[in-house]
């Protein structure tokens, strides 16, 4: 039987025992010092054992045991986020919530002993990348912290302004945003920079939501199939539904129409969706 993590049985051990072996699969080149990871978890021996099994894969862990205090963590930008719902001073679905709302683009693995369907649609409506019910096999959530490292690596950090520059200094606009002025509603997207505008107004997107629409508009126009998207963005280690796909592409079509971007997504039926330039077009 795979190992899983779970409060019951990691009780039995106590914290400073050597934890369960897990496999030698990650190695400096994949998970650098630099990549940080915050545990925000209440249960302390999850917490200890989720803690050991990462730093001895590499990664800079932090663990914050309420959602005020992961919050706070939030704030200093580490790359993933793993998240318990059931946290003692607030719902981890609102920490979520607020989080993106603050403008953290970091990877959100949302960690819970909830299985309701409800709680996996909103806490991805609220901006999880990715939800994992416990008892987790240990394998499988190695490999989905893998893949959103790997993604939000290249994303946090891409919209900070410069060590020197006075703070709450933005960084200037590159000419592709300036440009936009001339159309308020024209959609650019500089990937260079993992930054969004529609027309001077600079959107907030999560990094499955920028993922998605750097590829959609690099193929402006043809139709993406959600084979793809799914391939490109949560890449081959994804081992959850594709109803995740959708709710990211809800929220994007949200933020599009709410900016009123001259833009939108339309979904081909039975295939993918296509970015067109015009609404109707």
């Amino acid at each position: 039987m795979p190992a899983t993590a779970s409060s019951e049985a990691l009780a039995a051990s106590p914290a400073d025992a050597d934890p369960t072996p897990y496999p030698a699969d990650v190695t400096a080149e994949t998970t650098p010092a630099t990549t940080s990871v915050l545990i925000v978890e209440d249960d302390v021996d999850i917490a200890l054992t989720l803690q050991r099994m990462l730093e001895r894969q590499g990664y800079q862990v932090t663990w914050a045991d309420t959602g005020q205090k992961g919050l706070a963590e939030i704030r200093r930008s580490p790359h993933v986020v793993l998240l318990d719902l059931g946290l003692p001073d607030m719902d981890g679905l609102d920490v979520c919530k607020q989080a993106r709302d603050e403008g953290y683009d970091g990877g959100i693995m949302i960690l819970t002993a909830r299985s309701d369907e409800l709680d996996r649609v909103v806490g991805l409506d609220y901006g999880a990348d990715d939800y994992l019910a416990k008892p987790f096999p240990i394998a499988e959530m190695q490999a989905r912290v893998r893949a959103l490292a790997r993604r939000a690596a290249r994303s946090v950090g891409a919209g900070e302004a410069p060590a020197d520059a006075p703070a709450g200094t933005a960084p200037a606009a590159p000419a592709a945003a300036s440009a936009a002025a001339t159309d308020e509603h024209a959609l650019r997207v500089d990937v260079a920079a993992r930054r969004t505008w529609v027309g001077r107004q600079e959107l907030t997107l999560t990094t499955k939501e920028f993922d998605v629409l750097a590829l959609l508009d690099a193929e402006r126009g043809a139709v993406v199939t959600r084979e793809r998207l799914m391939a490109e963005v949560w890449d081959e280690n994804w081992f959850g539904s594709t109803k995740t796909l959708d709710v990211t592409m809800g929220r994007l079509r949200g933020k599009l129409e709410e900016a009123g971007a001259s833009a939108e997504v339309v979904t081909v039926r039975g295939v993918g969706f296509r970015l067109e330039s015009e609404p109707g077009a």
